[in-house]
Parts: structure tokens; sequence; C-alpha cells
């Protein structure tokens, strides 16, 4: 069982990397256009701005989740190191239970906000809903939450550099 939960962590994560990926690849695109659009033939989109606000959503939220799971998150260590072996262990149940309220929170409150705003439009891109453009949060809360599981059921992953799946800086 732990080792099936383990594996589609693993295509979770790779999932989460990829659509994080993704929208950074596009914001450099959107970004670039939208400046030469501005200053190079002096009429400004009016989408690359708002456009890329929606892929910073997406980056956030899945990039996030994905950080976590590897540990390449911002992490203040400093007291939990000092700490004897028992209360260390302690301090890391705590600080994961704390991570797996933050996601919950994401979860419910990101899917409530979708929820209200789901008939709304964007002025730029009527055709979205904002509802839609707010999936990231509610989804990136229940990636997290999941990655969350992992770790206190079956344990941290080891270094996916070595199993081929990404390889991650700083390891």
């Amino acid at each position: 069982m732990g080792a099936a939960y383990r594996q589609a962590m693993d295509l979770l994560y790779l999932a989460c990397a990829t659509a994080a990926g993704a929208a950074l690849v596009l914001i450099t695109l959107i970004i670039p256009w939208g400046v030469f659009t501005r200053y190079g033939l002096n009429s400004a989109a009016s989408w690359p701005e708002p456009a890329a606000i929606l892929l910073a959503i997406v980056l956030t939220f899945f990039g996030a989740a994905a950080c976590y799971r590897v540990g390449q998150h911002m992490q203040v260590t400093f007291v939990r190191d000092h700490l004897p072996p028992t209360l260390r262990r302690l301090a890391d149940i705590a600080a994961e239970l704390l991570v797996a309220a933050l996601a919950a929170f994401m979860a419910v409150w990101g899917y409530r906000l979708c929820g209200d705003t789901w008939n709304q439009s964007i002025a730029e891109f009527p055709a979205l809903s904002v509802g839609v453009t707010y999936l990231p949060i509610p989804l990136g809360g229940l990636c997290l939450m999941l990655f969350v599981v992992e770790r206190l059921a079956i344990g941290r992953p080891s270094s996916l550099a070595t199993s081929g799946h990404v390889i991650v800086p700083f390891d």
C-alpha cells in the first residue's frame, strides 16, 4: 500500500512541478510581449498582465506544493535542531500538522471562493470564469494535504533526483 501511495505521490509531484514550470515559462514569454507591444508598437495589449497574474496563481500554489514535497521550501529549524530526538520528532509532527491545517484551509476556503466567483467573468477574458482561475488554490491545498499524509504515513520521499523523474536542485 505504501509503495503504491508513494508512486501516486511521485506522479502528483510531477504534475505539480510540470504545471508550475509551464506557468513560469508562459509568464516569461507573455511579459516581454506586453513590453514590446507597449514600447515597441506603442499600442499596449490589454491581456499580457492579467494573463501573467493568472499564471502566477498556478505557479504559486502548485509550485509551493511541489517544493514542499521535496523539501525545497523555506524552513527555520534552529530551535528544532537543538532539541533532544524525542522532542525533535514531536516538533516535526507538529509542523506537519500545521501544514495540514494550512492545506485544509486552502482547500475548503479556496473551494468556497471558486463557488462564489464561478459566474463572474474577467474583463480581458470574458469566456473565462473567475472561479476557474481560482481553482489552483483548492487544488494546490489538496495536493499539499496529500503530500503531508505521505510524510506522516510513510515518511519523506527519497530524493527524486535519482529516481529518473525530476532533477531537484540543491539536493
